[in-house]
């Protein structure tokens, strides 16, 4: 979880903000909610926070600003779903709390849930079946002035509906302003809870083990590692199937920190083992890309704080993780109201064995395809520096997948929600897939937004494989089924746009485009 009182850039934006001024769709409230990814029905949200699934509802809880629409009182939003696309929206779960004295608060930062099977901790009442319980870094402050963050507890015996803090918080506290983010899951080769949180500024991860959620002991570290450029936050350890070696699967560690492009957050993974006490990298942890560049999980700019699903399905052998869609360089200008920041379409994740070592795969949730309206199917499309119209006219709001054999073009792509020059270009070129939204629409509310994001990009089978989801201002792009992602916001002037195809300085052909409109969940 940020803390945007610890950056003095930050704090400035905070101090010189002015809703009317930086907000241009003042006058149109709504015009940038997504119409299939989750956002709060108002005010600002962040890191998504306490992932579980319990007796058929997936539990989204939230970093939650309940009384504004940018970042602060750090409280826990609610919304629950039958299957991670339809949203119900549920009262303030856990809400920013004062203590007796009258001026010292404790946000509630990030962390996560788990179910305590037949409440063998004790902290709920007697009689309760099955014990939910919140493990949360309490953010101390008095004033403005910040003064400790060690990890809480909360519980819930009606589903995680009513919440009450445990009496004798704080149950881990190494006095220190910069430990936060715990991720505990059930380790049951061992039968102990493993907590993951962060030493944020040391950029280590502390490994913890308890029997009983209240009483923690440290194991390990590791770290620093890779990218250090920005604090460590929200780590997340899992163990990952490995696709095309079935029946085996390796550890990833996944932590929030710097990105590729200076000066933004981003995402890195680790792959490697874990023995219930020590995570260490594997021999077969994927190549730097080039040098000072980790193992990115995303390679734009607004997927960040991912976490994954606690207590799944059996059937479900692969985890499932949602990002928040924001960045800290620009996440309080954002020109959208009533609500800002939204979460990312939930990802599978899985492992493949590449010639370069285990490479990371993330893929839209099965059910993702559900949404889909009435297809548009083009096949065979040859272009020769040329631009041909798939859709004059479409709202922001639809999948397209594609098959493209780039040819000699030196870039090839798709231009999407184009109105006049506002364009929002996706194409292939020198080995690498580019989303350039510098053009796409309100860009000017900070200097930091407008960008160009690469991910590098092998053919497979001599084509390039995209998966795109538009979705009003968020656009996900999955690269060859999942082995590169780009995430970013855009916020296009205009609810509908043209699609354009494209080849520039030679030919090439797209094998198969096929377009859907998407169905809106809103609730």
């Amino acid at each position: 979880m940020k803390k945007l009182f610890r950056n003095a850039a930050l704090l400035a934006s905070l101090a010189h903000y002015s809703y009317g001024q930086v907000n241009k769709a003042a006058m149109k409230p709504e015009f940038y909610r997504p119409q299939y990814h989750f956002s709060a029905p108002k005010n600002w949200i962040n890191d998504p926070n306490g992932l579980i699934y319990y007796e058929g509802e997936y539990h989204l809880f939230y970093q939650h600003n309940p009384f504004d629409n940018v970042w602060g009182h750090m409280s826990w939003g609610h919304a629950v779903s039958k299957d991670l696309l339809h949203w119900q929206h549920l009262p303030l779960a856990i809400p920013e709390f004062t203590h007796p004295d009258g001026k010292t608060k404790t946000a509630i930062f990030s962390g996560s849930a788990v179910i305590d099977k037949g409440n063998q901790s004790g902290l709920c009442p007697d009689g309760t079946k099955d014990c939910m319980v919140a493990v949360y870094t309490g953010n101390v402050s008095v004033g403005e002035k910040q003064t400790a963050q060690y990890q809480n507890l909360a519980y819930s015996a009606d589903k995680g509906r009513t919440w009450k803090q445990y009496d004798k918080n704080p149950v881990l506290d190494l006095k220190t302003k910069e430990f936060r983010d715990p991720n505990v899951f059930w380790y049951a080769p061992q039968k102990k809870w493993v907590m993951s949180s962060v030493k944020a500024t040391e950029h280590r991860v502390a490994f913890f083990e308890s029997k009983n959620l209240k009483d923690w002991k440290l194991m390990s570290h590791f770290g620093p590692q890779s990218d250090t450029t920005k604090v460590w936050e929200c780590p997340a350890l899992m163990s990952v199937p490995i696709e095309n070696e079935p029946g085996k699967s390796k550890w990833v560690l996944f932590i929030s920190a710097g990105h590729p492009q200076k000066g933004y957050v981003g995402m890195q993974y680790f792959v490697g083992d874990f023995d219930g006490t020590h995570f260490t990298l594997d021999k077969d942890n994927p190549k730097p890309i080039a040098p000072a560049v980790s193992n990115v999980v995303d390679y734009g700019k607004d997927y960040y704080a991912a976490i994954q699903y606690n207590n799944l399905p059996i059937q479900d052998k692969n985890p499932v993780m949602i990002g928040w869609l924001n960045n800290w360089e620009y996440g309080n200008k954002l020109p959208t109201t009533p609500f800002k920041g939204a979460m990312s379409l939930p990802r599978q994740i899985a492992l493949k064995r590449t010639t370069d070592g285990l490479q990371l795969i993330q893929q839209p949730i099965g059910s993702s395809s559900s949404l889909r309206g009435k297809k548009i199917e083009r096949q065979n499309i040859k272009l020769t520096n040329q631009i041909l119209t798939l859709e004059k006219r479409i709202a922001n709001s639809y999948e397209i997948e594609a098959e493209i054999l780039p040819g000699t073009a030196k870039r090839v792509g798709i231009r999407l929600a184009k109105n006049g020059s506002e364009v929002t270009i996706i194409q292939y070129a020198n080995g690498k897939l580019e989303l350039d939204r510098r053009k796409s629409g309100q860009t000017d509310f900070s200097d930091r937004f407008p960008s160009v994001e690469q991910a590098p990009v092998k053919p497979q089978n001599g084509l390039i494989k995209l998966r795109i989801f538009v979705d009003k201002s968020v656009v996900e792009v999955f690269i060859n089924d999942g082995e590169r992602v780009i995430t970013d916001l855009i916020f296009p002037n205009k609810s509908e746009g043209e699609i354009d195809l494209f080849t520039e300085e030679g030919s090439a052909e797209f094998k198969k485009i096929t377009l859907w409109p998407l169905a809106s969940v809103k609730q």
